[in-house]
């Protein structure tokens, strides 16, 4: 039972019909791909009037599949029934990933109108399966003899993780109650969708535009280059506009000299979804919190939050909150500190909108660096050539580009690379889709179009980056932040999780791990951006060609624990009212997001100078599925991992220590959910990991 791009097994009930036969031939999105490494996905072959058609021809197959294996009359065992749903829904997996991808990146009136249609039918077509209890009851029988059937201990966790999985998404109901389950599960799709494309809509609906040169004179040279191009492809030639994305606000609020337009840039941001007008998200932020909390409550739960973490790392929600509450202290005292720093510079009160511009100030000040001074050494394109070069060294993954024209892609700003291991064997491949563009969701993530296996024959694995970098001058290279460059190697870590998977079935290979662990990879590769070695062959001057000098390397280590308070307490603050907002929905209540939000900060005495990373009506990560709802705080629980994990490098012969690096791909990098992630990291670490490191990190501490 294949996982698809968006997943949809958390949905509603359809009732029971007919089926009819759908043939391959008439639909070809369900067609296996074809093409080089193992077939790869047809972009130049698809427009968005087969996606519907598509989805509900997979959809019919899947059950077909689904049904055949429900009423096999042969007794139940692994082979027949869990080996054998690992086997259904590629043609729906191959048409989900494609309908993924234009909703995420090739967003328009005509794509939108499908998902509003068919993500509802998706989340049907998911209790479909959870609930047929023809098909639960064989698995239930594989599952109550796992230890004593001769199974591999592989085979073992992932019957264990499909009999849980179906118990958790109400298997085991009782007949009405699935109705009301299925009934719920589709309002929540509709809701999703509907949130996701307000969002949208508000990003590239509201830009701030600028027509006076001395408005942007200010600004680093790619960033004005970026705002003009950006005005010059929505037709406003000659002027410059600032999207109403975090990869164009962000510069803005950190370099433009103008209070004035910073406040307004900034407003026109944090406002997302949040305008009273069409587009307003609260009402449905109402509607998804008092949905998820009845569901809870079908489903045995004191609330959507402990239902979500019930078999994550964490385990409850109190676990979470914890520590959470243990870093928001230290964190906020670190804010006050910072705060008093710059209301020294500015000679006035830091309101949000002048935080990251007296920051530049104060780091220049205290660190002598200018975070302008490293953006001539920060080529996108040579970052990733050192990605590439981290890829080699820790994971024995080798990067070369696939000649443009040999695999297809959806848009002309996608590039593909394929992925060889040691012995020059293929095993994957990677997308790269690096630029901003309207209709393509803000921020920056990974996807899997295709997940590794072995169990039928050697699958491998595709993956994707994509990023939301500002577009500058067709002949210049693009030069980007550190923070961005940051986000980079983080998605690159994602990836690299995918690339490495090393298991035989499909719905436990790769980034399938529980929430708080899937960013402890990637937040973990961030740290080898700083390595020497990475800087200096790929941190060179883009007209010079020379290398980052060794006394700004300097500066940045120094500096390195510079601004923690506000990037603590801005991501913690979103944290921890994605966990206490849902502790506190119920059936019966209706919440006010924005008074929940309000009342929420002021009781954690938020500092007046810092607006929460995501607020509420603009929470995409909480609101658009499932996916991280109650569970942002995966963040936080992740880089204790990866504060822990790079302290054995560094405790060893350093950040390139071969022993460690062979841990780290043997017990995290490549085996997916194929054993306990607790389990894995105690065979990477030799202990359960520990708190301090994170501490250290973060600069709250000093090191023992």
């Amino acid at each position: 039972m294949r996982k698809v791009l968006f997943t949809v097994l958390t949905s509603s009930l359809i009732a029971t019909t007919a089926l009819p036969t759908i043939a391959l031939s008439t639909e070809p999105l369900l067609a296996p791909w074809s093409g080089p490494y193992g077939g790869v996905p047809a972009f130049n072959n698809v427009t968005p009037a087969q996606l519907a058609p598509a989805l509900e021809g997979g959809i019919t197959l899947n059950l077909s599949e689904i049904d055949k294996i429900a009423n096999d009359p042969a007794s139940p065992n692994f082979e027949n029934t869990i080996a054998a749903l690992e086997r259904t829904g590629q043609g729906l997996s191959r048409v989900a990933t494609i309908y993924g991808i234009y909703g995420s990146t090739l967003s328009d009136e005509a794509v939108q109108k499908i998902e509003m249609a068919m993500d509802p039918k998706l989340a049907a077509f998911s209790d479909r399966i959870t609930q047929n209890e023809k098909l639960f009851k064989r698995i239930a029988e594989v599952y109550a003899h796992r230890e004593h059937a001769g199974l591999t201990a592989e085979q073992q966790r992932l019957t264990w993780i499909t009999y849980t999985q179906m118990v958790q998404r109400g298997a085991q109901l009782s007949a009405a109650a699935k109705k009301r389950l299925g009934e719920i599960n589709q309002q929540l799709a509709g809701l999703f969708t509907q949130f996701s494309q307000n969002l949208l809509a508000d990003e590239g609906a509201r830009y701030t535009l600028l027509q006076d040169a001395a408005e942007v004179a200010d600004l680093p040279e790619s960033v004005r280059e970026g705002f003009a191009r950006d005005g010059e492809t929505r037709g406003h030639k000659g002027q410059w506009l600032i999207a109403n994305t975090r990869s164009s606000v962000e510069p803005f609020l950190t370099w433009s000299t103008h209070r004035d337009l910073r406040e307004k840039v900034w407003h026109t941001f944090v406002n997302r979804g949040d305008n009273g007008d069409a587009y307003d998200n609260n009402r449905i932020i109402a509607d998804i919190l008092q949905l998820r909390a009845e569901r809870a409550r079908l489903l045995g739960y004191p609330s959507h939050a402990h239902w979500r973490l019930q078999n994550s790392m964490a385990g409850t929600p109190e676990r979470a909150l914890a520590l959470m509450e243990a870093v928001w202290k230290p964190a906020r005292a670190r804010v006050q500190e910072e705060v008093a720093d710059m209301t020294g510079i500015a000679g006035h009160e830091i309101q949000p909108w002048d935080y990251r511009y007296y920051a530049e100030k104060v780091r220049k000040s205290k660190y002598d660096l200018d975070t302008n001074e490293l953006k001539p050494y920060l080529q996108l394109d040579k970052l990733r050539e050192g990605m590439f070069y981290v890829a080699a060294e820790l994971f024995g993954l080798y990067f070369k580009a696939v000649p443009i024209g040999t695999v297809p892609v959806y848009h002309p700003d996608v590039r593909v690379w394929e992925v060889a291991n040691k012995s020059g064997a293929n095993v994957g491949l990677w997308y790269f889709d690096p630029y901003a563009r309207v209709g393509k969701h803000s921020g920056a993530w990974m996807n899997a179009y295709r997940n590794q296996e072995r169990f039928d024959g050697d699958i491998t694995s595709i993956v994707s980056n994509n990023t939301n970098f500002v577009k500058g001058t067709p002949d210049a290279p693009l030069l980007i932040s550190w923070d961005d460059a940051t986000t980079l190697f983080h998605e690159f870590g994602h990836a690299l999780h995918g690339l490495s998977s090393n298991v035989n079935y499909p719905s436990i290979s790769g980034t399938n791990v529980t929430r708080d662990y899937v960013e402890f990879p990637s937040q973990l590769l961030e740290h080898w951006l700083s390595t020497p070695e990475v800087l200096n062959r790929y941190a060179v001057h883009y007209k010079t060609g020379a290398p980052i000098p060794a006394a700004l390397v300097d500066k940045i280590v120094k500096a390195k624990a510079f601004n923690q308070g506000f990037a603590t307490v801005e991501y913690l603050s979103s944290a921890l009212l994605d966990m206490k907002i849902h502790l506190a929905a119920s059936p019966e209540t209706r919440i006010d997001a924005d008074n929940f939000e309000r009342n929420t900060l002021n009781a954690l005495d938020m500092p007046k100078a810092i607006v929460m990373r995501h607020r509420t009506p603009q929470f995409h990560h909480i609101f658009s599925s499932d996916s991280y709802s109650a569970g942002y705080y995966s963040y936080l629980w992740a880089d204790t991992l990866t504060a822990d994990a790079y302290e054995a490098f560094t405790n060893a012969s350093g950040p390139w220590d071969a022993a460690v690096a062979k841990r780290l791909r043997d017990f995290v990098f490549s085996v997916g959910n194929s054993i306990d992630p607790a389990e894995g990291y105690r065979a990477f670490r030799g202990r359960n990991p520990e708190t301090e490191a994170l501490m250290r990190k973060r600069g709250f501490s000093s090191p023992k």
